[in-house]
């Protein structure tokens, strides 16, 4: 079983959950079931089938990743020993219901762009401990995970370039020491900052905290310049449902939204036992 699970669930069983074992008879086998009392996105039903199994439950019933839910739908029902059910219960449902609300926010935010060409994807303002599980209900919400860590690309922030001096040196520095193999991101705050790392190769550039107007007037700049398609241009900040629409009518290519892992609403789930 995931380490980071076995931790939640020692975290929450302490010395031994007093209440069960003071109330409910040694192996009393019940039914129970997850019932929704939300809407959204499921995500990480697949994470709590093999928890339970693991723990010698016997799934009965289970809707699959990534289907839509509503109030009152049965997610997933089971046979075991009732103490053993409410041991996980509270970590299977806090999990189950985290990943299924930022599934559920990332899915909101792709369908309102689903008329354009344009990658919605998440950043690294994970929950501590359980970004793996933010991240996979991020790309079941629709989105892409962007990095799940350091290592998977060079993503050069506004502290690399106050330590470097300015955005083409990091970047310049960045394509000298870095294998092939990884891709270059630089984020920048100005025009011209944006130019000249689009004209030295950068791969990725991020336009962070800019107003719309300032956007477009970094794309319509690399157009006239005819360098637009040298890199990918993604925006990253003060980006909300009402306004979304203004950045990808611009042409940027990929919107990262740090608030849907962050900021996104748990969906309420509840387990009873029959």
């Amino acid at each position: 079983m995931d380490k980071i699970i076995e931790y939640m669930l020692a975290e929450d069983e302490g010395f031994g959950d007093v209440t069960s074992n003071a109330v409910i008879e040694k192996d009393k086998i019940v039914n129970a079931s997850i019932v929704s009392k939300d809407e959204g996105i499921l995500a990480g039903i697949d994470v709590i089938r093999q928890l339970f199994e693991e723990y010698g439950v016997e799934i009965t019933l289970c809707l699959k990743e990534s289907v839509r839910i509503s109030k009152g739908d049965l997610l997933i029902s089971f046979r075991g020993d009732a103490r053993t059910i409410l041991l996980l219960e509270r970590t299977a449902l806090n999990l189950l219901m985290r990943m299924s609300g930022v599934a559920s926010a990332a899915a909101e935010y792709v369908d309102l762009v689903k008329d354009y060409d344009v990658i919605i994807a998440g950043t690294r303002k994970t929950s501590p401990g359980i970004a793996k599980f933010d991240k996979h209900a991020l790309n079941v919400g629709g989105a892409d995970t962007h990095r799940f860590g350091l290592d998977d690309m060079v993503l050069i922030k506004d502290n690399h370039i106050a330590v470097c001096g300015a955005p083409l040196d990091a970047l310049l520095k960045a394509k000298k020491n870095t294998s092939f193999s990884k891709k270059i991101e630089i984020e920048v705050e100005s025009l011209d900052d944006a130019i000249e790392c689009v004209k030295n190769g950068a791969d990725i550039v991020m336009l962070d905290n800019m107003s719309g107007e300032e956007v477009k007037e970094v794309i319509d700049e690399l157009e006239k310049l005819n360098i637009r398609q040298n890199s990918l241009i993604e925006v990253s900040g003060g980006i909300t449902r009402d306004n979304i629409l203004d950045y990808v009518e611009y042409g940027v290519d990929i919107i990262s939204i740090g608030a849907l892992t962050h900021s996104s609403r748990s969906l309420n789930f509840s387990l009873k036992i029959e």
